[in-house]
Parts: C-alpha cells; structure tokens; sequence
C-alpha cells in the first residue's frame, strides 16, 4: 500500500520515520548477554533485500539461518520490523513464535499463511491485519527503510493465539527472553536491485 504513495509526498514524509529505538529487540534485550547469530543466504546483513522478497517481485518471505541458541532455551520467536515507516510505531512484517529450539532456519516463504506450514509454530498479525509476511513496499522518495529480522530464544512458549499482533507479542516476551539475535535487511525505489552469493550476520552487541 505504501508503494501508492506519491513521490512528492514521500519526499515531504522524509524525516518522519518511527525509530530504531522503538525496535522489538531494543525494548526487549536491554542488558542480555547471549547473542543469536542470526543471517539470511539471501542477503548480508545491511544490504539490499533482493526484489522477489518485496512488493516489487514475487512478495514471499526470504530465507533464514541461525546458530548459538543458548541451553535451556525451549523456544523461538520472530518479528521482522521496519523502524523507517513513517508511523508512530514501526511497521510490523512478520511475526511467529512457539517455533521449537532446535529449529536452525526458516526456508523461502515459510512466513506465508499456507496449509502446508508445519503446526509446530505460529504466525501472527502484521501492520495491515494480515496474517504472514507482508512484503516491503515503501513509498517512492521516501529514502532507504531497513527490515530488521529480530529471532528471540525464550525460556518458555509464549502461547500466543494465531493471529495475535504486536502488542500482545512484546508483552508476552517480557521476563522470557534468553538472547536475541538481527539481521538487517534495505529496500528502496531509488535504487537498483543487487544480487548477493553470500552471507553475513549481526546479533545485538554483547554486554
């Protein structure tokens, strides 16, 4: 929807942006010291979401891996965020939670509603009441948005109901959270798209 925005209303919209501060992983991490390595074989860390992950391309959910889940852990939750929409709050892509501790990856589209999804995990409400990944979209003249994938390893399930959004999301990790791991993905409409045969990883700096 946000792709419907007018260029000159963008550019007027440019400095109005939610706020990394206001990220999951930052409410939510204060003080930990584990850190998930959390990466995508799609993209590194920082770069540019390859098109078929936007609403630009094919629109489903991209690929991801990760590693130093600590012991004890007994779940997994994920948010994917966009702190640069221009919105009291970031804009919400993705959220999932209940996936199991020995889980170390998510294939392509495995965010999208589909019968298929194994039962094991949940999905969860995006920012335009939509259940699985809503592609990213944002608004022509705008500038750069990162998508921030946040994976939390928890203590318990947060026994979430399917569907549920982003408030109840972050209340129900509170007190739960064990270590937490990102990984930044960009996009814009100013610029080209680029391939990528690697991968790096950054997870919130340890304290």
């Amino acid at each position: 929807m946000l792709e419907h925005i007018p260029a000159w209303l963008g550019s007027l919209l440019r400095n109005v942006r939610a706020g990394h501060s206001k990220l999951a992983i930052v409410e939510r991490s204060q003080g930990l010291a584990n850190a998930i390595d959390l990466s995508s074989p799609a993209f590194a860390n920082g770069a540019r979401l390859p098109a078929r992950f936007t609403a630009d391309g094919e629109g489903i959910s991209p690929p991801l891996t990760w590693s130093q889940v600590p012991a004890g852990a007994v779940s997994l939750a994920l948010i994917v965020e966009d702190p640069d929409a221009p919105m009291p709050h970031p804009l919400v892509h993705a959220l999932s939670w209940d996936l199991p501790a020995n889980m170390n990856s998510l294939p392509e589209g495995a965010l999208q509603p589909s019968l298929d999804r194994p039962a094991a995990y949940h999905i969860g409400r995006n920012s335009y009441l939509t259940s699985g990944w809503l592609p990213p979209d944002p608004p022509s003249g705008h500038g750069t948005h990162d998508y921030v994938f946040q994976l939390f390893a928890l203590s318990e399930p947060l026994g979430l109901e399917e569907g549920a959004g982003r408030a109840d999301f972050l209340e129900a990790l509170s007190g739960r959270v064990m270590a937490a791991g990102m990984h930044v993905g960009t996009y814009s409409r100013e610029e080209p798209s680029t391939t990528f045969s690697g991968a790096e990883s950054a997870a919130i700096p340890q304290t």
